[in-house]
């Protein structure tokens, strides 16, 4: 893998994050669902940013933060998405050149605004997510620069992509090309409600052989399967050809293959500040764990170090260096 330019390549939605901690009751005055991301157009992205106080202003993006734990963790990373030639979207492309991630999609010159997310915080941690595609959802199989998808190790899609159309193709132009050129691909199920909009879709994904690996919450598997119980849904899982990395918050992850499950433990954390970016960041050391030809145990245990340094603050990019931490837990040399 080491003599590819890219370790891990990501594909995602493009987004700057507007962060505020803030109280149940401003999500139902809101008319939120807590701990759900929703999208919303620009008028109401307007009202929230008008209402929800004092912000925390951060580049994001699922894929884009697991770019930048990969980076953070001395792996060589990458990211394709769309932002626009505005101020929110060069403020996206500075942060990631600026901690190494390789990025090269041209700005878009005109049609909406460079994506928001605002993420609302409530005192226990949860973030409830509120999106405004904008220019992300524009990011076209044009956009999909081939060279760049042979030359990474493992190409890593995130869900919330398989929303517009034309990024849904651009998404199968790099599965295609990911595997002529015989690297892996996976994908990261994103949001619950995402699974339930494309529940067919993504099974056949699972099933046609267009994904090598399977990243979800346990309540995005549930979702997929259709089931209230969790112990049904990674036994679907295991049935399926592929590998799963299946995160369960406190209880910790599961890695699981066909006919074999193994569980590892959460990293402790002192205070849970905003889990915003835990998922993403899990999948960020799993990868680079995987880049380094970690067993798949140690490589969950590296997604874990990942998500806990990111819960212990506000935002979903590492404030800490990965790498460092990684060291001292011996995870990585």
């Amino acid at each position: 893998m080491s003599q590819n330019r890219i370790d891990v390549l990501t594909l995602g939605n493009a987004i700057v994050d507007v962060l505020a901690h803030t109280d149940e009751a401003f999500l139902v005055a809101k008319k939120v669902h807590k701990g759900a991301m929703q999208l919303i157009d620009e008028a109401r992205a307007e009202e929230l940013y008008g209402d929800m106080g004092q912000a925390t202003i951060v580049s994001g993006g699922s894929a884009a933060n697991t770019a930048a734990g990969v980076a953070s963790l001395g792996v060589k990373a990458g990211f394709i998405g769309k932002v626009k030639n505005d101020e929110t979207g060069r403020l996206f492309a500075h942060d990631l050149k600026n901690i190494d991630v390789h990025y090269d999609v041209a700005f878009a010159e005109d049609g909406p605004a460079t994506a928001r997310s605002f993420i609302l915080v409530t005192p226990d941690g949860e973030r409830t997510m509120n999106t405004y595609l904008g220019a992300c959802q524009n990011l076209t199989p044009d956009d999909i620069n081939e060279a760049t998808i042979r030359a990474s190790s493992i190409v890593y899609l995130e869900g919330y992509l398989w929303d517009p159309p034309a990024a849904k193709e651009a998404f199968r132009k790099a599965v295609k090309v990911a595997h002529q050129a015989g690297n892996k691909v996976a994908l990261t199920l994103s949001d619950a409600f995402c699974v339930d909009r494309y529940r067919d879709e993504f099974l056949g994904l699972m099933r046609d052989g267009s994904l090598d690996i399977l990243f979800a919450n346990i309540h995005e598997l549930q979702s997929l399967y259709g089931t209230s119980d969790p112990d049904s849904a990674l036994a679907a899982l295991r049935d399926e050809k592929l590998l799963g990395v299946v995160t369960r918050s406190a209880d910790g992850a599961m890695v699981v293959s066909r006919g074999e499950t193994r569980a590892v433990k959460a990293f402790p954390v002192d205070r849970v500040i905003d889990t915003t970016g835990a998922g993403d960041l899990f999948a960020a050391g799993f990868l680079a764990g995987l880049t380094q030809e970690l067993d798949l145990v140690e490589c969950a245990r590296l997604g874990g170090l990942a998500a806990a340094e990111i819960i212990s603050h506000l935002g979903a990019r590492p404030q800490a260096d990965l790498r460092d931490l990684a060291r001292q837990e011996g995870l990585l040399p």
